[in-house]
């Protein structure tokens, strides 16, 4: 296969690698970009995985919740552009989509889109999103939906970026008050900002791990200097690179970025408040979506695209 230049492009967004690393990587794997990772990765070039890639697809996404603050949803409705997305009317839609969302019983989106239209039963979620597109005038997409429930506490919900980011948390608690409901809000602002991938360690499987051991030791064999160290050592620098990298991707392990040592973590953050409330709580879980993660958009020349739609009137 052909490395292209936008392929080296994108890996180099995804690792950070230098160009000629990444073209390399690209031409030995035959252009499979999550073997390209994985090669530069095993010759020290590169980090974990950036597995989102680019975000390039517009829209928003949004949450709901029940007032006794049990019951969460968030959901992420796409566009074509930007200008859309930041459209009242669309905004409005979005939250309406929202609504539905929560309630539903829905198991996936085809069952979802089937359903009649909380704000017109006339209707289906599909038939409304059909109305929606010809009133705003472009293609539009409800991309998916997750529901959160905790009966034993709340969930908390945070919107970052007009939209771009939305988090959920799971707040396992015997005491609901201000002070609870803020640290919830800190945690949720936390997974926005730093991107974890699970929890807690207890989410990870042991797969992934010896999967992450395997990548590590490729790269001590890689460097003559390490790579003639004893087998103990070398055993110990691989876990100690391990416990650092799973501090960077469980959210309960990463270092509380409010933290005014710099080295408090979530979780002791979390039992801090616990502890000054004179309560019991448990982070269960978080839901993150990122508008358009996972998703391309063709790039083209907008006056090109202005022309190409002024010729079809």
């Amino acid at each position: 296969m052909a490395v292209t230049a936008a392929m080296v492009k994108d890996l180099r967004e995804m690792t950070g690698a230098g160009m000629m690393d990444c073209k390399k990587a690209l031409a030995a794997t035959d252009g499979d970009m999550d073997k390209a990772v994985e090669f530069l990765r095993e010759k020290g070039l590169a980090g974990a995985a950036k597995k989102a890639g680019r975000i390039a697809a517009e829209g928003i996404v949004d949450t709901a919740i029940t007032d006794d603050g049990k019951k969460a949803v968030v959901v992420e409705v796409n566009a074509e552009t930007d200008f859309v997305a930041k459209n009242a009317k669309f905004q409005a839609y979005v939250a309406d989509v929202a609504s539905q969302a929560l309630t539903t019983t829905a198991a996936d989106m085809d069952a979802f889109m089937a359903e009649k239209w909380a704000k017109d039963s006339s209707m289906t979620v599909k038939d409304a999103l059909a109305s929606q597109i010809s009133i705003i005038g472009e293609n539009m997409n409800i991309r998916r939906f997750e529901q959160v429930e905790e009966q034993n506490g709340f969930v908390a919900s945070y919107i970052h970026a007009g939209g771009k980011i939305g988090v959920l948390i799971d707040v396992e608690t015997d005491v609901v008050n201000d002070a609870i409901k803020e640290m919830a809000k800190n945690v949720a602002m936390q997974a926005a900002a730093l991107k974890p991938m699970y929890t807690s360690r207890n989410e990870i499987s042991d797969d992934f791990i010896e999967h992450e051991k395997a990548i590590l030791k490729a790269q001590i064999q890689n460097d003559p200097k390490e790579a003639s160290k004893p087998e103990k050592v070398i055993e110990g620098m691989i876990q100690g690179r391990i416990n650092k990298e799973l501090k960077e991707i469980c959210l309960l392990d990463q270092v509380y970025v409010k933290a005014e040592d710099g080295k408090q973590s979530v979780s002791q953050y979390v039992g801090e408040v616990a502890k000054a409330n004179g309560a019991k709580i448990t982070i269960k879980k978080f839901v993150r979506f990122e508008t358009g993660e996972g998703l391309e958009k063709k790039n083209e020349d907008f006056a090109a695209e202005v022309a190409k739609q002024m010729a079809g009137n």
